[in-house]
């Protein structure tokens, strides 16, 4: 856990320039990571972090952008309080959060709300601490559901802790987040609560205050309520909204901490005192308390995979990623504001476009019960909703990314359900897997066999496909076999003259990007391109291979230079979703050793140490999950209980699936550089010679789940030369009559 780097991805993408494959790759989207280095607990409800109304998170310099490398929007590091709730690696979410802001402050109070200077940043996981001028040091942890804030003032008079309830959002256009109702009540003796009523989510609150002494009431528009205890607003609007909340003031000793519990709750204030109460219990402070046990989550959570060798730089980028893999979904358990029900409630699936590939494969094997809770929350909101979400964000909207693709849900379900995770009612879950294909653009494709966007009708097809399968499972041959009709329909997307999809629009991309996704019927998809040669021709192209140098966007760039990147219809190494599975298309044209020079070469040029170590939008941990996948050298195949396996970047590796370990050991393993190490030149990749799995010799160059998920040892021998292990036979495929 001690490499772990919580400041990588804050920053804009400043990674040395790329050598030899990894060069002829254009990023087009936005050039930086948008993480934050705030408090969070592994899954849990609640983060925390210094707020500045920077974009996505609230915390940092930069501006909004889709293109290129982000404006600032500030000269230093500043905050005008710490606030919860964060996104994580996120783009356009348009869901900000930064709730409930707490202001350690001597100024008065008519100055909340402006920003003071940053300084002395530290973080780990659990912990985020910085000093605030003039001179306050500012700590943060948090556990699943509360966060304890601890101030220590410089001698003052009138040192205050100033909570605005109000907050929300980020401080650009379009970004401010405005509360429709809310109710703020002071307890006295250093207790308050409240609710807020925010984009129809019911927030609320307890908090108790370690201040002696110290007195405390309710403010309204930056000026305080005498003898007032509490706060009552009906209905709030953007014309009408004035900023208000709670202060705790008194004098305060050089070197005096004051420490803030704040419990949350969707279900009203009584459940945010129990939760408070819950996970700080009664002693006056806790802070050292709660910051211990969420290290220790930490530390069982990440050690969940273990590696072996590596540069200190490759194991810190690896350690962090996994962190960063394992901070969103956040999960409230028996809090959800719209059923009554007890039960686990996901929110920030944001979404399952950036996450379905990696990440949730990943928590399939490191955290398995809560991989089942996501299901299972997923499957309440297609009931309460009536739809499976694309993304899902604290407050309800289960169709609001149908632009980016349909019915992914169902990979996860097909996941589940062939390894035997979980408790699930499958005949429910089919119920709804079944009529959630007809929902969206699964209308047009149900009566047309064709949808456009086109990558849309891939989707379904490959949902379809996903559904027989449970379907079959579960002895309903009929229902599989009217399923099976359209997940052969996937052919329609494709122009025989090409080999590649039909023109059409495309959500970030271009039907390059999208043709070399893994389906499930790759053998069809190869002989649709003319054969292995062709097939793997085009993969060449794709990849750069040959190619000369690019030159990627800058700062704001015009529409020109954007067009000419598109242009060359390459790769978008790790900055784009629809390439991340795109390296692993070699696979099944036989031909690994592609694989593992492509997969070499981003391990190696796209990510480093450092704030801008990121080289895009870590998406809620989606692009953190493939670094992890592919430093072990396996790759999810989602929704075919399938991994591919490729040279892995560690010595040896363990993976610790529930009470199994699942072992990567190599032989001829080379210890490689990463572009943060200092490269004077490109480090040749290493190829597999051949495999063993539990003794035995693998001739395939894939594994299924279960192998995985039931515990073993994989043994790779690596050299420095491509070898002819998995050419000639290749991962399940439809049309080779062996079904994924």
């Amino acid at each position: 856990m001690d490499d772990i780097d919580p400041f990588i991805g804050t920053a804009p993408t400043a990674l040395p320039p790329a050598q030899g494959l990894a060069a002829t790759w254009w990023w087009p989207k936005a050039q930086i990571g948008n993480t934050h280095p705030g408090a969070v607990s592994p899954l849990g409800m609640v983060s925390a972090c210094a707020y500045s109304g920077a974009y996505p998170t609230g915390y940092g310099l930069y501006t909004k952008n889709t293109e290129g490398l982000p404006d600032q929007m500030f000269d230093h590091p500043q905050a005008s309080g710490f606030t919860h709730f964060q996104q994580s690696g996120t783009g356009a979410i348009r869901k900000y959060y930064n709730y409930v802001r707490v202001t350690p402050m001597v100024q008065p109070l008519d100055t909340l709300g402006q920003s003071w200077p940053l300084h002395d940043e530290t973080a780990e996981a659990g912990y985020y601490a910085a000093t605030l001028d003039p001179g306050i040091r500012c700590e943060i942890t948090v556990g699943a559901k509360v966060a304890v804030h601890r101030y220590t003032f410089p001698e003052h008079r009138g040192a205050r802790v100033v909570v605005d309830l109000s907050c929300g959002g980020l401080a650009i256009d379009h970004g401010r987040t405005v509360p429709l109702r809310a109710h703020v009540e002071s307890l006295g003796h250093g207790r308050a609560q409240g609710t807020v009523v925010v984009e129809g989510v019911p927030l609320s609150v307890y908090i108790e205050v370690d201040s002696p002494d110290w007195r405390q009431m309710v403010w309204h528009d930056r000026r305080l309520i005498e003898g007032g205890t509490r706060l009552d607003f009906d209905r709030i609007r953007q014309t009408t909204l004035r900023p208000f909340g709670l202060l705790f003031i008194g004098q305060a000793a050089a070197g005096q901490s004051v420490e803030v519990r704040i419990g949350f709750s969707l279900r009203g204030c009584e459940q945010a005192r129990e939760n408070l109460r819950r996970e700080c219990g009664e002693a006056p402070q806790a802070f050292d308390t709660i910051k211990a046990h969420t290290q220790a989550k930490w530390r069982d959570h990440v050690g969940r995979i273990e590696v072996e060798g590596g540069s200190p730089a490759r194991r810190q980028v690896f350690a962090t990623a996994l962190y960063h893999s394992l901070v969103k979904p956040c999960f409230g358990d028996d809090e959800s504001p719209f059923w009554p029900t007890s039960g686990p409630f996901a929110f920030d699936v944001c979404t399952m476009w950036d996450i379905y590939k990696t990440q949730l494969p990943l928590l399939m094997a490191i955290c398995p019960d809560r991989a089942v809770d996501l299901l299972e929350s997923l499957i309440r909101v297609c009931e309460e909703e009536g739809n499976f979400p694309i993304g899902y964000r604290m407050a309800r909207g289960a169709d609001r990314f149908f632009r980016q693709a349909s019915a992914l849900t169902h990979t996860a379900l097909a996941d589940a359900h062939a390894i035997g995770l979980g408790d699930l009612d499958w005949n429910w879950a089919l119920v709804h897997m079944v009529d959630d294909l007809r929902r969206m653009y699964g209308e047009d494709f149900y009566e047309h066999g064709v949808v456009h966007p086109i990558s849309h009708t891939l989707d379904l097809a490959y949902a379809y496909h996903c559904t027989s399968g449970v379907a079959r499972a579960m002895n309903d041959v009929p229902l599989a076999k009217q399923l099976d009709e359209r997940a052969l329909l996937w052919p329609n997307a494709f122009d025989p003259a090409t080999g590649l999809l039909h023109d059409s629009s495309f959500y970030e991309g271009g039907k390059w990007n999208y043709s070399f996704r893994l389906m499930h019927d790759m053998a069809g998809r190869i002989a649709l391109a003319g054969g292995d040669e062709k097939f793997v021709a085009m993969l060449d192209a794709f990849f750069g291979y040959g190619a000369a140098r690019v030159v990627q966007p800058g700062h704001r760039p015009d529409a020109a230079q954007m067009a000419v990147g598109y242009a060359l219809n390459r790769f978008e190494g790790l900055n784009n979703e629809p390439d991340m599975e795109a390296p692993w298309s070699y696979h099944y044209a036989g031909r690994p050793d592609r694989t593992a020079e492509v997969v070499h070469a981003a391990l190696t040029w796209q990510f480093g140490t450092g704030p801008g170590g990121l080289p895009g939008n870590d998406d809620s941990g989606g692009l953190s999950s493939w670094y992890v996948w592919a430093s072990l050298g396996l790759f999810p195949v989602a929704g075919q209980s399938l991994f591919l396996v490729n040279a892995p970047a560690f010595a040896r590796s363990t993976i610790h699936v529930g009470d199994k370990d699942f072992v990567i050991e190599t032989s001829g393993h080379r210890e490689t550089p990463i572009s943060s190490d200092g490269l004077d030149r490109v480090p040749p990749p290493q190829y597999v010679q051949s495999a063993r799995l539990n003794g035995k010799p693998l001739e395939v160059t894939h594994l299924s789940a279960s192998d995985v998920h039931a515990g073993g040892t994989l043994h790779l021998e690596l050299g420095p030369e491509p070898s002819r292990w998995g050419r000639a036979t290749r991962p399940p495929s439809l049309s080779t009559g062996v079904g994924p």
